[in-house]
């Protein structure tokens, strides 16, 4: 069979995979990996650097699905590539207990890069990948770690979201020329055609951000290969390739309607489409030897490359000893051993606002940490998070360590989880906590992706003041608390913000959020047997009761413990004791022996929180008094708000009286 009968013969085959694992699962998207077939098998088949016997090769290229819903396009490839995704995978698509699930999950199959599905994330999880990469070759030589390629699917739902605007910005400014991203073009949404919806002019949008664009048809694979190499000769723009495409391409009834997009084909037009593409329709999951061939054929020449590659990175080990090391600590989360004694020691003693302590913590952090690297929306002056010693990450500079994000809360977070997933650096992204609501989607997919994320959000009550309801977070900490696997910290001093970043640093299987505080924090004492690493349990005592048991226990996090202290002291009464509760979900899951040890089952406990008071009630159930926030806060100088909103020692006193 000539080579191009087998390129066409391997283009169908894919299709035709994916088309039955969707009919099997009666549940899917079969219309994109019909329509985008043909790309996928030149790209794979000829581009794409990679080894399915070690899919976590640091120099190999990454392939992104934007589009997670074309699921079966992936996992087709994967399969077809020799990755461990077995015929059984694909059979039991969608299904309790798969590998292969609804939309492409990062952990759950090897070759998946990213969790996608919520459109125009993907997208931008691609761009932070190609800033890494980057940031990678200007430490340690483009030769050896450099040169590889960040490969994409987006489609029209991915380009109307904000994200992508917003991380295709970034990728135009800093001149990612490692960024190659075919957007299927195929003019079909779930709701019909898009000129109902989606008549931007696409090309013009992309040029004005700085990126590189080009012209292809989803089924010329001359015009497939030419584009793939413009893109890799184009070092100083992003390629975007608009590639024509027939949505459901080879099904004789649904092509280029919106109705193979989010269904089936049923099994009348299923085997239609085989009989179409020559395919036998008595055949399920059927792959002609041809197709085998040519797929092993590549996977030989690719660990022929890997195995050459493997001795340059062996040679340049021995000639590099001292920035190999340095990789290796990298790639494998290295962290000093006494990291929480070296933070706390950097973090000042006085009073003051927890954002401008966790500024020492963090040029600390900078210096202990080399891969430690991070910025702001556009706020760094006021999240206080420069690292000064360092340079800034910009255009043909990416060997420094402080990124402008600009205002652009929600491509951070999805390039800060394209960063994160390439591998060997620690990221943080800062901005107003009231601004998490930006960032919320990629703060979830950290999240579900078990990935090790770091937020840090300023300004974190009302006693942001006089900005007003509009920049004063209410309801953001209940809601943040909300996503499973996301820790939440809010420290209280310079001691909590130390080891709250020791804690985000060691944490390696889910994101963390710092919430730091705009306006200075009062002092409080501590008992003297005060053991920093209690703060570790995410709840400790600060002031213990006189007597063998406290008659009550007033709770309070952040800003609002010294607000306690001040009560205790106010209601004269030594058999009082003080928690400080720096993160609820860690103390949640401490043993029961050390909750009911700071929370006695039958003492009333009142908790004191400048913020919505969603959850509270599950934690405890003794008697309860919650003092927060029922409404939007107001304009106005912190401590008048702390006044009228009840967050003065004397007003938790009266209230706590009274309800007593």
């Amino acid at each position: 069979m000539e080579n191009n009968d087998v390129k066409k013969l391997t283009a169908n085959t894919i299709r035709i995979l994916a088309a039955e694992g969707v009919q099997k699962a009666n549940s899917g998207h079969p219309g994109l990996p019909m329509g985008m077939a043909d790309v996928a098998m030149i790209l794979w088949t000829e581009f794409l650097k990679h080894n399915p016997d070690d899919p976590k090769w640091a120099a190999r290229d990454r392939f992104v699905l934007s589009g997670g819903h074309g699921s079966m396009l992936i996992y087709s490839m994967l399969h077809l590539s020799g990755y461990d995704v077995t015929m059984d995978d694909l059979k039991s698509f969608r299904q309790w207990g798969s590998r292969t699930a609804g939309h492409p999950e990062y952990n759950h199959l090897p070759g998946v890069e990213t969790t996608t599905g919520p459109l125009g994330q993907g997208f931008g999880n691609g761009i932070g990948m190609a800033i890494a990469a980057k940031m990678t070759a200007a430490r340690f030589g483009d030769e050896i770690l450099g040169g590889n390629y960040i490969y994409g699917m987006c489609g029209d739902g991915d380009l109307m979201e904000g994200v992508s605007a917003e991380a295709a910005s970034m990728a135009g400014h800093l001149k990612l020329g490692n960024v190659i991203y075919f957007y299927d073009d195929n003019t079909i949404t779930i709701e019909g055609h898009t000129d109902i919806t989606f008549t931007e002019n696409v090309e013009q949008r992309f040029l004005a951000y700085g990126w590189q664009v080009l012209h292809t048809n989803a089924y010329d694979h001359e015009g497939i290969r030419k584009a793939i190499v413009a893109g890799q000769n184009e070092k100083e723009k992003p390629t975007l390739i608009i590639t024509k495409s027939i949505i459901g391409y080879g099904s004789p009834k649904k092509a280029n309607t919106h109705d193979v997009h989010g269904s089936p084909l049923g099994k009348d037009e299923l085997a239609a489409t085989k009989a179409n593409l020559g395919f036998p329709t008595d055949k399920e999951f059927y792959i002609p030897q041809e197709v085998s061939d040519l797929f092993a054929s590549r996977k030989s020449e690719m660990i022929k490359v890997y195995n050459a590659w493997q001795k340059e990175f062996d040679a340049w080990k021995k000639a590099n000893a001292e920035k190999a090391e340095q990789f290796e600590k990298n790639m494998t989360g290295w962290l000093p051993e006494n990291l929480e004694e070296e933070l706390l020691a950097a973090a000042p003693k006085e009073p003051n606002a927890t954002r401008t302590l966790s500024s020492k913590v963090i040029q600390k952090i900078a210096q202990l940490v080399p891969n430690f690297v991070g910025g702001s929306a556009d706020l760094a002056p006021s999240t206080n998070t420069l690292m000064t010693a360092f340079p800034s990450i910009a255009t043909g500079k990416f060997e420094g360590r402080n990124f402008h994000f600009g205002i652009r809360e929600h491509g951070m977070g999805s390039v800060m989880n394209g960063i994160i997933l390439y591998g060997g650096f620690r990221v943080f992204g800062a901005t107003f906590f009231v601004f998490s609501d930006y960032m919320r989607p990629t703060i979830r997919l950290a999240a579900i992706m078990q990935i090790p994320a770091i937020y840090v959000f300023t300004h974190d009550s009302i006693f942001v003041g006089e900005d007003g309801p509009t920049h004063q977070p209410v309801e953001h900490l209940s809601v943040l608390r909300a996503i499973p696997n996301s820790t939440v910290l809010r420290p209280a001093d310079g001691v909590e913000t130390a080891m709250a970043w020791a804690y985000a640093l060691r944490k390696t299987d889910g994101p963390v959020s710092l919430l730091l505080t705009r306006q200075k924090i009062d002092a409080f004492e501590r008992e003297a047997d005060f053991n920093p690493k209690d703060i570790l349990k995410g709840a400790y005592i600060t002031s213990k009761e006189s007597g063998s048991k406290p008659e009550l226990v007033i709770a309070a996090s952040g800003s609002e413990v010294p607000v306690a202290a001040e009560a205790k002291k106010i209601l004269g009464n030594n058999n009082i004791r003080v928690v400080s509760i720096p993160s609820r979900e860690i103390f949640e899951k401490q043993s029961d022996e050390y909750k009911s040890k700071l929370f006695p089952a039958d003492v009333p406990v009142v908790v004191v929180e400048a913020a919505s008071m969603t959850g509270w009630g599950d934690l405890f159930r003794q008697k309860l008094l919650l003092i927060g926030m029922n409404r939007f806060g107001a304009s106005g100088p912190y401590q008048t708000l702390a006044e009228k909103f009840g967050f003065t020692g004397a007003s938790v006193a009266e209230k706590i009286k009274a309800w007593l």
